[in-house]
């Protein structure tokens, strides 16, 4: 996909680039609104058991076992449109689009991310960070698992990735070692989970939010 480079700036996209927490606070208003507190619970229980077997957020696969288990229920559709479209280019955090044009000018930038292959590139595309990366985004069941593959489509010396996760920011580091920086954005519920931090060990940069990258990576 692209010739060997200097540096690739990689960057998550949930509680990175957008409040994902936002968007699923707005999600379970609109459950508990259209089909009450008991169902609403019904979602998440769903939702949480196909996480856990799946090992990311299915909002979509969710909502299609809620189907299967509830048939007549007359505002599935409702749920649908809401989540396809979601106005995500206003949870983007304050600067996301303005770092990723800083970044750009250094080094190719690009989207790696962890989803389904539906719901999460149509929050990528109608964000705008889909066009911000000049359409250079990666999303998979396990991102830290798929680094080869990242590799083989972006060639580089050096890589940098930009997450909100320091489970994931330490499991690449194991692989890459030297040959990458990684970026802590202390954004989101993961990011100020006290007792999982201190489970890793620090990353190369934390920041306090994605407006700070280019900053403190001295670009």
């Amino acid at each position: 996909m692209s010739e060997a480079s200097g540096t690739v700036f990689l960057l998550d996209v949930d509680n990175t680039l957008l409040d994902n927490d936002r968007v699923e606070r707005d999600l379970k208003a609109h459950l508990r609104t259209e089909l009450g507190e008991d169902s609403e619970r019904v979602y998440w229980t769903i939702f949480e058991q196909l996480r856990a077997e799946l090992g990311y957020a299915d909002y979509l696969g969710a909502l299609q076992q809620y189907r299967r288990e509830h048939p007549r229920n007359p505002h599935i559709l409702e749920l649908s449109a809401f989540l396809i479209d979601y106005p995500f280019h206003e949870r983007l955090y304050p600067g996301a689009l303005e770092v990723i044009g800083r970044l750009r000018e250094r080094g190719r930038t690009v989207v790696l991310s962890d989803g389904d292959a539906v719901f999460q590139p149509r929050k990528i595309r109608r964000s705008g960070i889909w066009e911000a990366v000049e359409h250079h985004a990666l999303v998979y069941v396990h991102k830290e698992q798929m680094l080869g593959d990242v590799e083989e489509k972006y060639q580089a010396e050096r890589y940098v990735m930009v997450d909100d996760k320091l489970r994931i920011l330490t499991a690449m580091k194991n692989i890459w070692r030297e040959r990458l920086t990684t970026v802590f954005v202390r954004q989101g519920h993961y990011a100020l989970d006290q007792s999982s931090v201190a489970m890793y060990p620090p990353a190369d940069v934390q920041v306090g939010s994605i407006a700070e990258v280019a900053s403190s990576l001295k670009l």
